[in-house]
């Protein structure tokens, strides 16, 4: 079950914003804002376009939220961070130095 929702006339819009502290080390705050429900997947990718690490993958509600990436266990450099909500993304890049 579960209710089909439909965004075609009003597609879900949102911001992400730029990280901050960037350059960071170790750890960024990544903030953002959603204006409809739905599934929202936040993940970070190296330069090459690997995923390093999922932030967040789940059904949430519209508000603002802000989440922290702890990069300890990465190599430095250039990272991007992508969001995903509906049909939107939005990437953010981000650098970490050590």
């Amino acid at each position: 079950g579960g209710t089909a929702v439909e965004a075609a006339d009003e597609p879900a819009t949102f911001t992400l914003g730029q990280n901050f502290p960037n350059p960071f080390n170790p750890a960024t705050t990544i903030t953002f804002d959603l204006q409809a429900q739905g599934h929202v997947r936040l993940a970070v990718y190296d330069v090459l376009g690997r995923m390093v690490d999922t932030l967040v993958d789940n059904d949430m509600a519209p508000g603002s939220y802000s989440v922290t990436w702890n990069a300890d266990n990465q190599a430095a450099g250039v990272y991007f961070c992508r969001l995903e909500a509906g049909n939107t993304v939005v990437t953010r890049k981000m650098s970490y130095v050590k």
